[in-house]
């Protein structure tokens, strides 16, 4: 397993988080994708056998990632991704800090290109995805409409709806079922 800290993650200056992760998304994902190559070139992962998975941004960049490179990973878990950006900075309308979310966001083409849903119809990888119904950091709606895109370019993938569980799935029984369906979905698309 490798957690590579790309470009646009928050703590290593501002050289490293640049504009952040939305707004220079094509280096954060493009880091994520390079570490998927790196792995490979130096024999440590099976092309074959190379998935992707993230949780919140991490989810969003595993999708994104399979929309930049669609012939790397070969399967996509999400856990509460973030899909459409214009959605997400829209969700943040009736809060307090709207103008502080909608200025990270941004605003341009980057919006477009860096929303995975907008290119369902690049993917080749299934897509496993989880997400909790009453999450207040990025809406189910994300993950539903990730989904309905997915099926409607005839791609296969599935979303796990969790009743009652917000954006950290904080019960021990579902996450442990995200887990095992997980594994199982990783072993199963990669016939491991």
């Amino acid at each position: 397993m490798l957690q590579p800290n790309f470009r646009g993650s928050a703590g290593y200056g501002d050289a490293w988080f640049q504009k952040n992760g939305f707004q220079s998304w094509q280096t954060a994902i493009g880091d994520v994708n390079d570490a998927g190559h790196y792995l490979i070139a130096e024999g440590i992962a099976d092309p074959a056998k190379l998935g992707v998975f993230g949780w919140s941004y991490g989810g969003y960049a595993a999708l994104q990632s399979v929309a930049l490179d669609a012939d790397l990973f070969k399967a996509v878990v999400a856990v509460a991704p973030v899909t459409d950006l214009a959605t997400l900075s829209e969700e943040w309308r009736y809060f307090a800090n709207f103008r502080i979310q909608s200025n990270f966001i941004g605003t341009g083409p980057h919006i477009a290109s860096g929303s995975p849903v907008n290119h369902a119809a690049r993917f080749k990888a299934p897509v496993l995805m989880f997400h909790g119904d009453v999450d207040r950091n990025v809406s189910v709606n994300q993950a539903r409409r990730m989904q309905s895109r997915l099926q409607s370019a005839g791609k296969r993938s599935e979303l796990v709806v969790y009743e009652g569980l917000d954006h950290y799935l904080e019960d021990s029984t579902a996450r442990a079922e995200m887990l095992k369906k997980s594994s199982d979905f990783l072993k199963a698309s990669m016939g491991i």
